[in-house]
C-alpha cells in the first residue's frame, strides 16, 4: 500500500500546523503554494482526520490567506473536483456567496433574466443550504419559480444556450467541495472554501461577477484570480452587495474593477444618482425564497413599479456592464426597462419553466 507522503508529498496537514500555520494569528507563518495544493489535495481526498481539519481550516481563518494559497486551492478544486460545461456564448458568471440571504429579497435571478433577455448571457451557481448560514441561495429562489435547478453541467451549458440564463448546480458540477458539506458544518464558521467555491467558474466564462465586504478583500480576490493557474478570467467586477451577495446596495455601493494586465480601480454607485430614493430596509422581505420569487414574477411582468423594480433593473443593467455590452449603467437601464415593458423577460423567464 502507498503511504501518505508517496501520495501527497511530504507535509500532511498536522506538519503543515505544527510548523507553518497553527501558531497563531501574529505569528503564523504562511504556506508555499505547493504547501497549500497538497494541503487541499488531502482535503478533497478525504485524507486528514476531522479534529485536525477542523484546527487547519481555522488556523486558515486565523492568519489569513494570502492570494497564493487561495489560488493554490483554487487549482487543485478545479483540476480534482469542478466539472465544466462551457455553453456557446460567453456569459457573465456570477458567483454569489453561497451561503446565502436572510433578510433581504434576493435580486440576481430577475437581473440575470433582464440581463439575458438584453443579449447578455448571464449563468450563476450555488448549492442547497451551504454552511455556515445555511440561507437563501439562487437554487431556492428557482424551485420557488418553478425552474429546474438539479441539472448536470451539460444541461445547464445547455439551458444558458437556450435562454440566456443557465444555472449551475454545486452538487453536480463540484462533487468534492460538496462531500465537505459535513465538515464544513460543524466548523460553525466560515473558511476559505466559501472563498473559492465562489470561484469554479463551471460555464468558463470570461467574465466574473462576485461581492466582497470589503474593498481589502476584493484586491485580495483579484490576486487570486492572477495568481491562478487554472482559471482564465480577463476581466471581474467585485462589489459590496448586500448581505456579501451579489445584489447592489440601496444608497451606496464601493465597486472594484479589473481587467487582465490592469491595475484594480474602484470607484462608487449611488443609487439616488439613477433616481432611486431607497434604503436596504426597503428590499427587507419574510420569506427570502418565496417572496423573491414572487417579487421576480411580478417585476418580469411589467406588474411593479417600486423599489424592488428599481433594483433589479440596475443589477441588470450591472450585469450588461460587466460583459462590456453596455458603456454605462445608464445604457444598461435603459434596455433593462425596455426588455420589461415589451414582455422579452418575461418571455426568458417562461422558457426557463419550460427546459
Amino acid at each position: 500500500m502507498t503511504n501518505n507522503s508517496e501520495t501527497f508529498g511530504e507535509w500532511p496537514l498536522k506538519r503543515l500546523l505544527t510548523e507553518i500555520v497553527g501558531s497563531g494569528p501574529k505569528s503564523a507563518d504562511d504556506m508555499t503554494r505547493e504547501q497549500a495544493r497538497e494541503a487541499f489535495q488531502r482535503i478533497l481526498a478525504s485524507e486528514p482526520e476531522e479534529t485536525t481539519l477542523g484546527a487547519f481550516w481555522l488556523a486558515n481563518r486565523w492568519k489569513r490567506n494570502t492570494p497564493e494559497e487561495l489560488a493554490a486551492y483554487t487549482d487543485v478544486m478545479r483540476e480534482e473536483s469542478v466539472v465544466t460545461a462551457a455553453p456557446d456564448c460567453d456569459p457573465v458568471d456570477c458567483g454569489a456567496n453561497y451561503d446565502g440571504k436572510h433578510t433581504s429579497a434576493l435580486l440576481g435571478v430577475g437581473a440575470g433574466v433582464v440581463a439575458a433577455a438584453a443579449g447578455t448571457p448571464v449563468v450563476v451557481h450555488s448549492g442547497d443550504g451551504v454552511p455556515t448560514q445555511k440561507e437563501t441561495a439562487y437554487k431556492h429562489v428557482l424551485d420557488e419559480l418553478d425552474v429546474r435547478t438539479e441539472l448536470e453541467p451539460d444541461e445547464s451549458a445547455d439551458m444558458v444556450d437556450e435562454t440566456g440564463f443557465g444555472f449551475y448546480y454545486q452538487p453536480a458540477f463540484n462533487p468534492g467541495i460538496d462531500d465537505l458539506f459535513e465538515r464544513r458544518d460543524e466548523m460553525g464558521v466560515r473558511t476559505f472554501v466559501n472563498t473559492i467555491e465562489t470561484v469554479a467558474n463551471p460555464a468558463e466564462a470570461d467574465v466574473h461577477l462576485g461581492s466582497f465586504y470589503h474593498l481589502a478583500f476584493a484586491k485580495k480576490l483579484t490576486d487570486l484570480l492572477r495568481e491562478s493557474e487554472e482559471l482564465d478570467y480577463s476581466r471581474a467586477i467585485f462589489f459590496q452587495g448586500m448581505e456579501g451577495y451579489d445584489d447592489i446596495r440601496p444608497g451606496y455601493t464601493k465597486v472594484a474593477e479589473w481587467n487582465a494586465g490592469e491595475d484594480l480601480t474602484d470607484y462608487e454607485i449611488e443609487t439616488a444618482e439613477y433616481g432611486m430614493e431607497m434604503e436596504s430596509e426597503d428590499l427587507a422581505v419574510d420569506d427570502v425564497a418565496a417572496d423573491s420569487a414572487t417579487i421576480t414574477e411580478e417585476v418580469l411582468a411589467g406588474e411593479r413599479e417600486d423599489q424592488f423594480a428599481d433594483a433589479i433593473a440596475l443589477n441588470g443593467a450591472f450585469r450588461m456592464y460587466a460583459r462590456q455590452d453596455v458603456d454605462s449603467l445608464e445604457e444598461g437601464l435603459e434596455r433593462a426597462r425596455d426588455v420589461i415593458a415589451d414582455g422579452s423577460a418575461q418571455a426568458v423567464l417562461e422558457e426557463l419553466r419550460e427546459f
